[in-house]
């Protein structure tokens, strides 16, 4: 095995320097942690949000595309939530999850419900949440 202290491009870098732990000082208890309280988590999520979009802007994306993945919906409006966030809409007798907040997925269950946009169903694992929407009429133009 070849010796690095042996190659010339290595002999002259500077070592890494690594600075010595840190004594905690005399009033670094009184310092609140980073993360917040879970009561504070769990105050925050149940304070009502208002909605980051309307329907009709909704509406108006889903149709400029031939298919809508969720994330993407995400993205565009600025919905913010957890990744994993679900909610259930009611959709002729039967619940399927959206991964949207309450707000939205209750607008896009409105948009679905209407008929304006269709939805497609997650394949694998076998489950009743949404993967992405597409439009369901045509866009009529003047």
């Amino acid at each position: 095995m070849a010796d690095l202290t042996s190659r010339p491009d290595m002999r002259d870098e500077p070592a890494l320097a690594v600075a010595p732990p840190r004594e905690p000082a005399a009033g670094d208890g009184d310092l609140p942690d980073a993360a917040p309280a879970p009561d504070a988590l769990l105050a925050h999520e149940s304070e009502p949000r208002e909605p980051t979009t309307t329907p009709s802007q909704l509406r108006r994306f889903i149709k400029s595309r031939p298919w809508v993945p969720m994330h993407e919906l995400r993205r565009r409006f600025g919905i913010g939530g957890d990744d994993d966030e679900m909610t259930g809409v009611d959709l002729a007798g039967c619940r399927i999850f959206v991964g949207l907040p309450p707000p939205e997925a209750a607008m896009l269950g409105d948009l679905m419900r209407q008929g304006d946009v269709g939805y497609e169903l997650i394949h694998d694992p076998d489950c009743p949440a949404i993967a992405g929407v597409f439009p369901m009429r045509p866009v009529t133009r003047p």
